[in-house]
């Protein structure tokens, strides 16, 4: 495990993954609050990749437009000939999405959202693929918070990231949900440099289990965000998880998970 700072460089990228519910959302919300925190100095982009887009209300962050909506604009622009011939698809597309990418003083974010267009628009795609690439290469840190289960992985959304960290909860489902992940990888071609098992919710006792299935699934096991009473106050109360108090229990928790793979000193 690397304990220094040598993976903070440009264009670092992050994917959190798993199955539905494990609390991929939660762990990204306490990522994005430590490391905006602990590296004020660096710039840091949030991509919620997540269908359901709960990601900028558990930061606090309001997000009138999503990328969904804005290529959704786009399809049906273009449908009624309404694209001015001086620009392309792509300038058209690439100035919508900077207008709807949200900045803080802390960090940027991007929802990309749910398309309401029926079928494929394989074109916008491609374009919106190139942008948002372009986009990260900006950034020191880009942390993502991926939609549940493998369809991000069967798409190859994931194809640049270099960081994979697989949340899971007490169950079964969970643990096979991330062996698929490897999996799917490796049928899809995606090279992830470093794959991290994170467990959440899991009980103390229960962490020498998780810590010795992760070496049979061939994740590295880098630690385990514990029930948080406040998390769920927070949550049910509509109050950003950046709020979250330092002697809450989950904050030093994950601290340890970003110093073991390396992202904090």
């Amino acid at each position: 495990m690397n304990g220094d700072l040598t993976l903070l460089k440009k264009g670092l990228v992050i994917a959190v993954s798993g199955k539905g519910g494990v609390g991929k959302t939660t762990a990204t919300a306490l990522m994005v609050k430590i490391l905006s925190e602990s590296n004020p100095t660096k710039d840091i982009l949030v991509i919620d990749a997540n269908p359901d887009s709960n990601l900028a209300d558990v930061l606090g962050v309001p997000v009138p437009k999503t990328v969904g909506m804005v290529t959704d604009e786009l399809r049906k622009a273009l449908e009624k000939s309404e694209i001015p011939p001086t620009m392309t698809k792509e300038d058209i597309l690439e100035t919508r999405i900077f207008e709807i990418l949200r900045e803080t003083p802390s960090f940027d974010l991007l929802v990309m959202g749910r398309s309401e267009g029926e079928g494929c628009y394989c074109p916008v795609n491609a374009f919106l693929t190139h942008i948002v690439d372009r986009i990260i290469g900006n950034y020191d840190i880009t942390l993502m918070d991926m939609e549940a289960g493998l369809e991000h992985l069967s798409r190859r959304t994931d194809r640049d990231v270099d960081i994979m960290l697989v949340v899971t909860d007490p169950s079964s489902m969970s643990l096979t949900t991330a062996r698929r992940i490897k999996e799917v990888a490796k049928e899809v071609h995606i090279d992830f440099k470093k794959f991290y098992l994170i467990g959440n919710r899991w009980k103390p006792e229960m962490e020498p289990t998780l810590e010795e299935e992760a070496k049979k699934l061939g994740y590295e096991y880098v630690g385990t965000i514990p029930t948080d009473d406040k998390i769920f106050t927070h949550n049910f109360v509509g109050k950003p998880l950046l709020d979250l108090p330092s002697e809450s229990p989950s904050i030093p928790a994950v601290k340890q998970i970003l110093s073991r793979i390396g992202l904090l000193g």
